[in-house]
């Protein structure tokens, strides 16, 4: 089977992107494995599947692998990806749209200058709904790693994530820690582990090591999960500037009940065709 695809990045946060709209398309965990991987197929942290929409209001529908195969609910990078891809795929004339993930609905706009404002929704602190397994609804909880107790704040952006604060990205423990928070026994549905450093009152540097995927140069769900963390916990003040390894993102909420907005650039690196 010939698959045609466009690799794509956002912030390096890298992505292979397929038209399920003019092909059909339907890959088993191996072939996705075999799609992502850096050595025997394209290479990339995340695919993105855009399909038809299945209900009305919303204009395509959009579905996120990683790179292990597993389907997961949000991707806000890649939600920038998806917008450039259906102008540059002439699937849409639009400026603004609304795609349905498993994580709920997301609106894009394609702004003039070429970056993407994505409306990531409400975030969710309620343990239950995140998933997180926890006796309180405390904004900062204890979590057990190896021998330690650190603080994090859990938070859904359509995922999981757990924000830990920290001194200096540059030498948190994100290699050793990372896999044991994103597997930890309180996330059964595991999570996508941040580190975040705050440099200011609108400003901070940011690490996350992505759930199924390892680190990654930029997260853009995990972007907006730190900054929400660190508003509601008084740390913050909207906007945030977000400061990643591929780059930077800047991050809006209005607190309680609003909406995050997340704006940052889209870019097409190349376009090719694959036999899976």
């Amino acid at each position: 089977m010939k698959l045609k695809f466009s690799k794509m990045h956002g912030l390096g946060n890298d992505f292979v992107v397929l038209d399920g709209v003019r092909q059909s398309i339907d890959l088993s965990p191996e072939q996705l494995r075999l799609l992502a991987s850096r050595n025997f197929g394209v290479g990339c942290d995340q695919i993105l599947l855009v399909e038809k929409p299945s209900q009305a209001g919303v204009d395509f529908g959009y579905r996120i692998f990683n790179a292990d195969g597993g389907e997961v609910e949000q991707c806000g990078n890649g939600a920038r990806c998806f917008v450039r891809f259906v102008h540059d795929q002439g699937l849409t004339e639009k400026h603004e749209i609304r795609v349905e993930t498993t994580g709920g609905i997301l609106g894009l706009r394609l702004e003039a200058d070429g970056a993407v404002t994505v409306d990531m929704g409400v975030p969710v602190f309620a343990p239950e709904k995140i998933p997180f397994l926890s006796l309180t609804d405390e904004l900062v909880q204890l979590l057990t790693i190896g021998n330690e107790a650190i603080e994090i704040t859990a938070v859904s952006m359509g995922n999981p994530h757990a924000v830990h604060v920290v001194t200096d990205i540059d030498t948190a423990p994100v290699a050793s820690w990372g896999p044991l928070i994103e597997s930890h026994p309180h996330f059964p549905q595991r999570v996508n582990a941040g580190f975040m450093q705050i440099v200011g009152r609108r400003a901070i540097r940011l690490r996350v090591f992505e759930r199924g995927a390892g680190e990654t140069l930029a997260c853009g769900s995990g972007a907006c999960a730190a900054v929400v963390a660190g508003i509601a916990r008084g740390l913050l003040d909207s906007p945030v500037r977000v400061t990643t390894h591929g780059g930077e993102l800047t991050i809006a909420w209005g607190g309680e009940g609003t909406s995050v907005l997340m704006t940052g650039p889209a870019v097409t690196v190349y376009t090719g065709e694959i036999e899976i």
